[in-house]
């Protein structure tokens, strides 16, 4: 399957890596299918969470890991349901990260994530959802650098 990408042109993505969000994403409900996508020859740390329905919807993603961060968080059964999900080793969580600040100097531009929306993927089953949490009701630990 060839997906439009702004940032990447069109991309060879096959089938079988194609996410199922049944739901889409809050505000982009339209978008259904998504694809991880990276630049060729590196080995990504920020994913490129592409829409195959829209190629103006694109996100980065990362895994909070590489932010320090170790992060949990439950699923109620209906999510667990939405994501056809048997075993808790076969979920990604993934969060949506942007650009702080309106120069591209990689010195002075940070990035923002946020943790109040996590992305959940299941991985052998290729479904997704946005899980959309209200209130702080996770346990968020925070490493220091270095």
């Amino acid at each position: 399957m060839k997906i439009e990408s702004p940032m990447f042109g069109i991309v060879e993505v096959s089938e079988d890596k194609v996410i199922d969000f049944p739901a889409g994403l809050p505000g982009f409900e339209q978008c259904k299918r998504f694809a991880l996508v990276h630049e060729e020859g590196k080995a990504p740390t920020v994913f490129l969470l592409q829409s195959a329905d829209d190629p103006s919807v694109a996100f980065s993603v990362t895994g909070p890991e590489n932010l320090g961060v170790n992060y949990e968080f439950e699923l109620d059964d209906e999510e667990a349901a939405i994501l056809q999900l048997s075993t808790p080793a076969d979920a990604l969580v993934a969060i949506i990260v942007h650009k702080d600040g309106t120069d591209n100097s990689p010195e002075t531009a940070g990035l923002r994530a946020n943790f109040m929306a996590p992305l959940v993927i299941n991985v052998a089953a290729r479904r997704g959802l946005q899980k959309v949490i209200n209130k702080l009701g996770c346990d968020i630990t925070l490493r220091a650098a270095g």
